[in-house]
């Protein structure tokens, strides 16, 4: 069956579209993707405002006519954090469901991990062990940790870089006292997790997903995307110990022209690569390998196991 997955993000709004039946890989089809920035049209309050929640109706109902262009036999809709920290994230779904028809299912943080995990599982096999998985969003950073297809262990903290960026990193390029001042705050958060974790053994082998960890990987030297889904790609704690400083002094333009970073990501990319840095060094990580699926995938692969089977 040709199944679409959307994805309400606080960076995008992304349809990923596949075909897929269970027991088989979901094989990408078509992907439908507009930024929107939910994380950043909140206002003072925490609301997400008249404007945003109209472009965002817009957005989605763009991705309801790609989904029926190509096929899709079934819609499967959800938000994250941006929607669900929202303060008037009641509202915003009653508009959605009235206006589009869909109704939009918000995942907790702890969802979100547990998702990801299972597609990082699926994707890396059990030889992997047990696995560490980190998730650097807009809105958040999620972290799951197990042996099994469920984590034995998951979290999420409000640590997304676009949400960092614009609470912490007002300058362009951003004021050196801001920069340690949201180190400081990334790292005191992190470390209150970390035994959570500890108390599971040692990770046999470390992944990261997120658009965040791709592009870092990437200026640090991985391979681009054109070379195939397949090529492993990695990311090392001391390139990012060298990379940190390096994007603290730059501005949203400069690192815009970094290979692999989008314009649109370009001004989170310090605030994700602090997270990230943090994150390696507190659970102790060396190396990341990055995977090409997540959240997402997650979702889909969820449904495909309460398919029957042919």
């Amino acid at each position: 069956m040709r199944l679409g997955v959307l994805d309400v993000g606080s960076n995008t709004v992304h349809l990923l579209v596949v075909d897929a039946h269970p027991g088989a890989r979901p094989l990408p089809a078509h992907s439908h993707k507009t930024e929107l920035r939910l994380a950043e049209l909140l206002d003072e309050s925490g609301a997400i405002s008249d404007a945003g929640i109209e472009r965002l109706i817009a957005v989605i109902q763009e991705a309801l006519q790609a989904a029926e262009d190509k096929g899709v036999e079934e819609v499967l809709p959800f938000a994250t954090s941006a929607v669900r920290e929202a303060s008037n994230a009641d509202a915003v779904l009653s508009r959605v469901q009235q206006e589009t028809g869909v109704t939009l299912p918000v995942l907790t943080g702890e969802e979100e991990a547990r998702l990801t995990f299972l597609a990082t599982r699926r994707w890396f096999g059990w030889s992997s062990g047990k696995l560490l998985v980190l998730d650097i969003g807009g809105g958040s950073l999620e972290i799951a940790f197990g042996l099994d297809e469920e984590p034995g262990a998951a979290a999420s903290l409000p640590l997304g870089a676009g949400r960092l960026t614009k609470a912490w990193l007002p300058g362009d390029p951003p004021d050196p006292s801001d920069v340690r001042a949201l180190r400081r705050h990334v790292r005191t958060e992190i470390a209150r997790k970390v035994g959570d974790f500890a108390r599971l053994g040692a990770p046999d082998h470390a992944v990261a997903t997120s658009k965040t960890f791709k592009q870092l990987a990437r200026i640090a030297g991985a391979a681009r995307s054109a070379e195939g889904l397949y090529t492993q790609r990695t990311l090392s704690r001391k390139a990012l110990e060298e990379w940190v400083p390096k994007l603290a002094t730059m501005t949203t333009a400069q690192r815009g022209r970094l290979p692999g970073v989008s314009d649109g990501r370009a001004p989170q990319l310090l605030a994700g690569a602090l997270v990230a840095e943090a994150a390696l060094e507190l659970f102790g990580v060396e190396e990341i390998e990055i995977c090409p699926w997540a959240l997402r995938e997650g979702v889909i692969l969820r449904r495909l196991d309460h398919l029957p089977t042919p």
